[in-house]
């Protein structure tokens, strides 16, 4: 018996959606399988992907070599003075930002490590 796709497939073309419905559910019968159930595991581990990826927390984990810079990158990422910024940069690790979309945090972190800094996206 050999196996004809392409006729299987010109069949399927012409077949209704209640034909195409009966056919997938007697596959599924035969087989003990289920054509939703893949998708449907697809579909939420994709949405809880999404859902954890909305807003980053931006940590300063190491200042660098260049303190002053990085006390400058920070002040103007985050507006704080001249004080809060050194203070943030010289007790590590410290949070930089919270909440920022991601875009904004790999931004932020781009301008802390062009300064020597280390940063980790939370």
């Amino acid at each position: 018996m050999a196996f004809e796709k392409d006729t299987i497939i010109a069949s399927l073309k012409e077949a209704s959606i209640s034909d195409l419905n009966d056919l997938v559910k007697a596959i599924e019968e035969e087989f003990d399988v289920s054509a939703s159930a893949p998708v449907a595991a697809a579909g939420a581990a994709g949405a809880d992907a999404g859902a954890a990826k909305d807003s980053y927390d931006v940590e300063l984990t190491e200042s660098g070599d260049q303190k002053v810079k990085a006390i400058k990158a920070v002040r103007d990422i985050t507006g704080l003075g001249l004080k809060d910024a050194k203070a943030l940069v010289d007790n590590v690790p410290s949070m930089v930002k919270e909440g920022v979309s991601e875009d904004e945090a790999n931004d932020i972190k781009a301008k802390i490590e062009e300064v020597g800094g280390v940063v980790t996206l939370k």
